[in-house]
């Protein structure tokens, strides 16, 4: 006897993305791993690359249903200068969604970006 997979057609996800959590989560990785920390232009991209794999990791196991996620990081030197950030998605508003999550020290900015993206 084979069982068969049934479509059920359900759009919405059982374990919606909760935003608060999410930001929660990835303030406290940021702040944990940085408050203490010093720029070094040299290691940045490693510990951009370390921290995002471990928010990933956090959002993961919060085990929301039906979610693929981005997460990038970004280290910034404070110079006094400006800095603009932006992205763009195709996106539906009604399921997708994301979060940003900062940490400043003396020396630098860190900003972690968390984008949901529902699939069904």
């Amino acid at each position: 006897a084979q069982k068969t997979s049934v479509n059920t057609y359900r759009l919405e996800p059982r374990n919606k993305f909760q935003h608060h959590l999410v930001k929660a989560k990835a303030q406290a990785i940021l702040t944990n791993k940085l408050q203490h920390s010093q720029y070094d232009g040299v290691s940045a991209p490693s510990l951009c690359a370390s921290l995002s794999e471990e928010i990933l990791n956090a959002v993961k196991a919060f085990e929301f249903d039906r979610y693929k996620y981005v997460v990038s990081t970004l280290i910034v030197q404070k110079a006094e200068q400006a800095m603009i950030v932006a992205s763009r998605w195709v996106w539906d508003a009604e399921r997708d969604s994301w979060i940003s999550a900062e940490c400043e020290t003396k020396t630098f900015i860190a900003l972690a970006l968390v984008m949901a993206c529902y699939y069904e």
